[in-house]
């Protein structure tokens, strides 16, 4: 990926998905006063205010492309579109993601609508992606996919779509649709027009029609969620025994993590090589580490210690080492997602850890080749140090009991504070970020 080649989410819109009754986050098409988000982006917050909520809706996402809307809705604990959808609320849970291919290109925005039938089953009341045409700065954006209940309509190609004025037009799709196949002036945008009928109205239309090749925009849409990263690491998962064999992407458990050692030492050496010589710097002692293949093929991750002759392994070693050595080595993974999402990756750590590992993180979400978009939900200050005031978003509780959110960068005192060298998680921690 060249530099500037990097997807990024500009603005994020979640509606009726638990605490989150409302909040944005960023840009979207309709508020383009408003600063994007940030390559690299924090979430802080007192405990239960929702910061979970935010890592696991984007995860309900993605598992919503990858596995229908019924079945994203029951798995990970989440217990059912009832339990999902905002206490009090009868409406659909939405979805706007207003993100860019690349640094160049013209942001498209994305929305979903998931509401329940009158079985009771979860399936996609409205799916939409448009986007504006080359030069427009001004207006409704270019609808290219529309569907309403598994039916609609998608234009191909890089640049055709439809205008619609809501304000003027509310869309009646069967009407819509009509007029667009009735308009004998407009042969050319007719050709590039093509009428949708998903067999399962539970399934996502970008995951049936970002497969192929005639839709690139949606293709791209579609791989670009389907690569993001959400991480789930837990050392226990880090200490289990797989079987060998090297493999290139570390998962979301971590439980392959030797595997992607074998992998780093086979095929990129000198990247390996600058993950240890980062970890020696970090925790004292350590200045090996490579795989050992056991009797009946499986794989131990080995530690060696500079003050002891026999090595130690992973499953000796202490949460914070695995955690920080996992976390490193996702960071030189040779074609990283773009969009990596993080919760809480403080528990466990030494504190003078933290500051560090945010420095980590930053450096690799720069937009240039070899990173991602970084998004953390954290709710400790020494990480928070290493943050400016436009990357953190603070996360609280109103009266209604849903979330509300809101830039540090917003508050000009604490900005002023920053500018005059004070840190961002200090204030936090001084209480100047929560309202008292």
């Amino acid at each position: 990926m060249e530099e500037g080649k990097m997807a990024k989410i500009e603005g994020l819109r979640i509606q009726n998905f638990r605490a989150l009754k409302d909040v944005t986050l960023g840009k979207l098409w309709n508020t383009q006063e408003t600063a994007p988000l940030t390559p690299m982006t924090a979430v802080i917050g007192k405990n239960g205010v929702g910061k979970s909520t935010l890592f696991d809706a984007f995860g309900f996402l993605a598992d919503c492309l990858k596995i229908g809307v019924e079945d994203a809705c029951d798995i990970c604990e989440r217990g059912g579109f009832e339990n999902i959808r905002s206490q009090g609320e009868n409406g659909p849970i939405e979805f706007e993601v207003y993100y860019k291919e690349d640094w160049n290109a013209r942001p498209i925005t994305y929305e979903l609508s998931i509401d329940i039938d009158i079985s009771g089953r979860p399936y996609v009341q409205m799916e939409r992606l448009r986007q504006r045409r080359k030069g427009q700065r001004h207006g409704w954006p270019f609808s290219f996919l529309l569907l309403n209940d598994g039916k609609g309509i998608v234009w191909k190609g890089e640049i055709e779509g439809h205008q619609i004025d809501e304000e003027k037009e509310p869309i009646d799709l069967k009407r819509f649709i009509e007029s667009i196949f009735q308009q004998d002036h407009d042969k050319e945008e007719s050709r590039e027009t093509e009428m949708v009928e998903l067999e399962d109205v539970r399934k996502l239309g970008i995951a049936t029609l970002g497969s192929l090749k005639q839709h690139p925009r949606i293709s791209a849409f579609r791989k670009f969620i389907e690569s993001w990263y959400l991480s789930y690491f837990t050392p226990d998962a880090a200490r289990s025994l797989p079987l060998a064999g090297p493999q290139k992407h570390l998962n979301v458990h971590g439980d392959n993590l030797g595997n992607v050692v074998q992998f780093m030492e086979r095929e990129h050496p000198k990247r390996f090589q600058a993950i240890l010589d980062r970890i020696a710097e970090k925790i004292p002692g350590i200045d090996q580490i490579k795989t050992e293949k056991t009797p009946d093929g499986r794989l131990l991750l080995q530690f060696n210690d500079r003050g002891f002759q026999d090595p130690f392994y992973a499953q000796q070693m202490s949460d914070g080492t695995l955690k920080v050595f996992a976390y490193l080595l996702l960071l030189e993974d040779p074609s990283p997602p773009p969009f990596l999402c993080i919760e809480e990756p403080e528990n466990g750590l030494y504190h003078k850890l933290l500051e560090s590992l945010a420095y980590e993180f930053r450096e690799h979400a720069t937009g240039r080749k070899g990173g991602s978009q970084v998004f953390i939900t954290t709710h400790q200050p020494y990480f928070v140090d290493a943050f400016e005031p436009e990357e953190v978003w603070i996360l609280k509780k109103g009266d209604d009991g849903f979330a509300t959110i809101r830039r540090a960068s917003e508050n000009t005192i604490v900005k002023n504070m920053v500018e005059q060298g004070l840190p961002l998680g200090g204030l936090w921690y001084s209480d100047y970020l929560d309202e008292r």
